[in-house]
């Protein structure tokens, strides 16, 4: 009875360290590339302009687009009926960096495009309101 005891508490000792290292194997494994829409802070959306592959996405209005803009930005009005025509033209393998006037058009921009078929998508919390503050 001793036995079956002690084999008992052994195999769910052992268990129980295999289960804690595994833990602590996957909280040091390296993160995947990010997926979906990130809402992220200017500093954030400036760090991620030095990446390869981004794409500036201006989302507003070409009025708002005459009065300013982020350099090198493709302009693409999301309330112009053509919007989704004119994404479907873009490279989905691609990150984006979405902004318009506040964050809230980008923000249904990067919706739009993640149905779309796009899966690596920042959108610039303030939008070119706080670009320009701080430039």
């Amino acid at each position: 009875m001793k036995k079956y005891v002690y084999g008992i508490l052994m195999t769910s000792f052992l268990l129980a360290c295999n289960a804690q290292n595994e833990t602590k194997e996957a909280a040091n494994a390296p993160t995947a590339a990010p997926q979906g829409i990130q809402d992220v802070d200017l500093a954030a959306f400036k760090a991620k302009m030095q990446d390869e592959n981004v794409i500036l996405l201006d989302v507003r209005t070409p009025k708002e687009v005459a009065a300013g803009k982020i350099e090198g930005a493709l302009e693409i009005d999301v309330l112009a009926d053509d919007f989704e025509q004119k994404i479907q033209a873009l490279e989905k393998d691609k990150t984006y960096l979405v902004y318009c006037k506040a964050g809230s058009r980008s923000a249904r921009a990067c919706k739009v495009m993640e149905k779309s078929g796009f899966n690596d998508l920042y959108n610039l919390k303030g939008g070119y309101t706080a670009w320009a503050a701080q430039e």
